[in-house]
């Protein structure tokens, strides 16, 4: 049983990434549909960055960095441009598994560097990992899964209790009157959406670098869209976003645990999707104020027609 909820950590820690990056995007009204796309772009990027530095900071940077410069085109487009949020997301994910796909041949069939897995061992903090239970589950990861704690606390800390988080759920909810109050709408946005995109990225390189490291194409396989969903789930809540994120890294990884048992294994390959599809339809039909989205999530803001 330990042993299960330990592996479920890893594996739900890129959702994590991904879902807050998302969420940071969401808050600031834009709908990104390309989470895909950044994860991609990012996983490439960081095993790149990885594999010819041999740094594992670096790699993470770089995916970092793929990721922003990825959602710098969807915000170009959605915030500057005013296209069509889901038709620029959608082609963001289109882009970013095409370049993941052409970038991934030079890294067929090779591995990450020893010094760069390395530099990802696991480490045990004093005295929370010498706890009963929770200490082998929780604290005795690598800094990565850290990270991802420290992340989700500080952006809720951010959304709710600092003055530029309240103005960032003010722009989500009505961008008029924001802008109407002196807040620069489209400066917040860029600003997010890029943040968003980059932690995107981290998510990717965190399959590519850490989880898995050697290249295989499509690695994310699909996890930006349970990401996507995930935000949902949580309703826009980055500490509840630790618990989805987990839940839903324990579903993919419960095939393993089930070999033994005379199921279908493409049965239990498909189980997270199938929860993903429940969640959304569940999440239609239970409608109320808590589970809403931001009221200006998906539409463009022209400041000339307020």
């Amino acid at each position: 049983m330990t042993s299960f909820l330990f592996a479920m950590i890893i594996a739900g820690t890129p959702l994590l990434f991904a879902t807050l990056g998302e969420m940071l995007t969401e808050k600031s009204g834009n709908l990104n549909l390309g989470v895909e796309g950044m994860m991609l772009i990012g996983a490439v990027a960081g095993f790149g960055m990885g594999f010819y530095t041999g740094n594992g900071l670096l790699a993470i940077a770089g995916a970092a960095v793929a990721g922003a410069l990825g959602a710098l085109i969807y915000a170009f487009l959605t915030v500057s441009l005013r296209a069509n949020q889901v038709v620029s997301g959608l082609a963001l994910t289109i882009f970013g598994t095409g370049i993941s796909s052409f970038v991934g041949t030079l890294f067929i069939g090779q591995k990450m560097p020893e010094k760069v897995i390395e530099s990802f061992t696991r480490v045990k903090i004093p005295l929370l990992g010498d706890l009963p239970f929770i200490g082998p589950i929780l604290f005795r990861h690598d800094y990565f899964v850290y990270i991802g704690y420290l992340m989700a606390i500080c952006l809720g800390v951010y959304f709710y209790k600092t003055r530029f988080g309240l103005n960032l759920i003010a722009i989500s909810e009505n961008p008029s009157a924001a802008d109407a109050s002196g807040i620069h709408v489209n400066l917040y946005k860029y600003i997010h959406i890029l943040f968003g995109g980059a932690l995107c990225g981290m998510a990717g390189a965190y399959l590519s670098v850490v989880d898995v490291p050697q290249w295989q194409d499509n690695i994310t396989a699909g996890r930006g869209w349970i990401a996507i969903a995930l935000v949902i789930f949580v309703k826009w809540n980055p500490i509840m976003a630790l618990f989805g994120a987990y839940l839903f890294g324990g579903l993919s990884i419960i095939g393993f645990r089930l070999q033994h048992l005379s199921i279908s294994q493409n049965l239990l390959d498909v189980l997270p999707y199938a929860v993903t599809i429940i969640v959304l339809i569940l999440s239609s039909i239970r409608k109320s104020k808590e589970d809403a989205p931001p009221k200006g999530l998906g539409v463009p803001y022209f400041r000339e027609d307020r």
